[in-house]
């Protein structure tokens, strides 16, 4: 079986993609959770997994996001099939979410990514200072 679309080279399971093609797994991933909020929506709800979390919990453990983004991160969460969305029928609806197995297979890539971060961003910071301090060509 090939991951392949009609008039696309075929492609068997597992090859890597050419990151510079839109079709590109890779690309495609990134481009749907590359935000900083999806990432912390996932963090947030590993924590406290296999349990959920209401929105109103989720918006207060994400500093800084706006009702309307968490709305549209989860949306697009639940989308993909990484969060699983349930509404207890009270009102107002009390609205649950929680990652799915396929969330959390998500969660110890972004772990180590975070891990990434925190130990290089002090170079990547005297970069830009450097960068900042240098007279332009």
């Amino acid at each position: 079986m090939t991951t392949s679309r009609p008039g696309e080279p075929r492609r068997r399971p597992g090859e890597r993609g050419d990151l510079l093609d839109p079709r590109c797994p890779t690309r495609q991933l990134l481009d749907r959770i590359g935000t900083k909020w999806t990432s912390m929506a996932v963090k947030v709800l590993a924590e406290e997994a296999p349990d959920e979390l209401r929105f109103a919990e989720l918006r207060r453990r994400i500093p800084g996001i706006s009702q309307k983004m968490l709305s549209v991160t989860l949306q697009s969460l639940v989308r993909d099939g990484l969060v699983a969305r349930r509404v207890e029928p009270t009102v107002p609806p009390a609205v649950h979410y929680r990652l799915t197995e396929l969330g959390l297979s998500l969660e110890r890539p972004l772990s180590a990514l975070r891990v990434w971060a925190e130990t290089h961003m002090p170079e990547i910071d005297r970069s830009n200072q450097l960068a900042d301090e240098s007279p332009p060509n």
